[in-house]
């Protein structure tokens, strides 16, 4: 358990600061010069991580080590965080309504929009896999489905500061955890009828976590966001935006679980269940685009 807080506490002092920045360098490289422009400038910006973080490229090499099934090159790292970079600039356009500038294909949406359909309302749990905000070409799509995005408090106190730049209207959606009203204010946006997102494949300071079996080793996944959505008794779908290259992405909906009518005694060993489906899915999409995995520490916590 101490070396889950002693990771946890590493990803937040040094991953979110590294990706604060390459945002707001990309913010004002986008606004000023377009989308052609600023792909341009994330070579050198690939370039410059993959030789001076250290840190990070050990952690990506490990990474793609498994998801790969190979030895991981130089090659492969410097594509692995180019990948990072280009969902981050896209980002700006995004957040936008720029969807024009996008080929995005959506795949099993219609047993979400049947679910929605019926009950309006659901959990989506992505992870940090490609983009999350492809997600809004959804909403886009179809006419008044709304989407908000759950996040820890002090992650959404820096990327709304930045959001505000952009877009304000964007950061109206973002739900900060770490309250005693946080569980409230997404019981409230599901009765409202939003799809309500966060990345489950992080915790943070001293929240519980299980250990379970991704490419092919143990790793730690948090517990919180699966009892809230037990204790909601909420569907929870799989989502993720996979970033293929050029302009092109393909987000992925797949049901996880469905704590509907799960009853109080068997919660447990539900939330159990699904957070291991989660992990299988989380290996299945890591393999189908390992470039797409942006986690830039030890994930797996080795010593």
């Amino acid at each position: 358990m101490n070396r889950t807080k002693t990771a946890d506490a590493d990803w937040a002092k040094r991953q979110e600061k590294s990706n604060l920045a390459i945002l707001r360098l990309m913010v004002w490289i986008s606004l000023t010069f377009g989308r052609a422009i600023g792909r341009l400038v994330l070579y050198g910006i690939a370039a410059y991580y993959v030789l001076f973080a250290a840190q990070a490229r050990r952690a990506s090499r490990d990474y793609l080590h498994l998801a790969l099934d190979r030895w991981a090159e130089w090659s492969d790292g410097f594509r692995h965080v180019f990948s990072f970079a280009s969902t981050i600039h896209d980002r700006i356009y995004l957040l936008n309504d720029r969807f024009d500038l996008f080929d995005i294909e959506v795949v099993g949406a219609e047993e979400l929009h049947a679910a929605v359909d019926e009950k309006p309302g659901a959990l989506l749990f992505g992870a940090h896999l490609g983009s999350f905000e492809v997600l809004r070409a959804l909403g886009r799509q179809r006419a008044g489905l709304k989407v908000a995005m759950v996040m820890y408090e002090e992650n959404a106190r820096k990327i709304n500061a930045t959001l505000q730049a952009i877009n304000p209207a964007a950061a109206q959606d973002i739900i900060p955890l770490g309250r005693m009203e946080s569980m409230l204010n997404v019981r409230d946006k599901l009765e409202e009828g939003y799809l309500v997102g966060l990345l489950a494949d992080r915790s943070l300071g001293d929240d519980a976590a299980v250990h379970c079996e991704f490419l092919g080793k143990m790793a730690p996944f948090p517990v919180g966001p699966w009892r809230m959505a037990a204790m909601l008794r909420r569907p929870v779908y799989f989502m993720t935006g996979l970033y293929l290259g050029g302009n092109r992405y393909r987000i992925h909906f797949e049901q996880l679980a469905d704590f509907t009518d799960t009853p109080r005694e068997e919660r447990d060993a539900a939330v159990h269940q699904a957070i291991q489906r989660y992990a299988d899915r989380l290996t299945h999409y890591c393999r189908v685009a390992p470039y797409n995995w942006f986690n830039f520490f030890d994930f797996w916590q080795q010593k």
